[in-house]
């Protein structure tokens, strides 16, 4: 498990790397009307991006997971379901990372403090998330199986976080 969170977390890494150099690289030029083809471009990379994500931690899951083909038949559909959710959240999460991107600079005190406060909100909508599908997940698998899963997602996503808050400059520094 430790090599396989390792390889995702380089991956991850490498591509947020890439995809925020870029965003910062043209973030002055984004409020430029010849700009807009270069922001959707980016665009379409941090949604390639965020759908390689999906795919490396599921790999990742179903590495990891001890499941029969029994509890494998139940378990994936909630999982696609818990996910599709979650990534309407997290659509929530890039966007406010995205306006700090944009605003970083010349962020005013109102500003940092109304992103924040939407980065907490966030945050607690994931766990609130979390804390609705553990009786949904305990419906079709055993506990022990919950358990080990929300461990494995909570790693993979603690990864994530901590690559793109590692390319995320402080506001005081601005």
């Amino acid at each position: 498990m430790k090599r396989t969170l390792a390889v995702l977390s380089l991956v991850a890494g490498a591509l947020l790397i890439c995809s925020l150099r870029t965003m910062a690289q043209t973030g002055n030029a984004a409020q430029t009307p010849s700009a807009a083809p270069a922001q959707s471009g980016i665009d379409r990379d941090i949604s390639m991006l965020r759908q390689d994500l999906r795919s490396k931690k599921k790999q990742t899951i179903a590495a990891n997971l001890q499941l029969t083909d029994a509890d494998a038949t139940k378990f994936w559909p909630v999982y696609d379901q818990y996910v599709a959710e979650l990534t309407k959240i997290n659509d929530e999460k890039y966007a406010v990372i995205k306006e700090y991107g944009d605003a970083w600079g010349n962020m005013k005190d109102d500003q940092a403090l109304s992103l924040i406060n939407r980065a907490l909100a966030v945050e607690e909508k994931v766990a609130q998330l979390r804390i609705k599908y553990v009786p949904i997940f305990s419906k079709v698998v055993s506990g022990s199986i919950v358990a080990t899963f929300f461990q494995i997602e909570r790693r993979v996503q603690a990864l994530v976080d901590l690559q793109i808050s590692a390319q995320l400059p402080l506001v005081q520094a601005q």
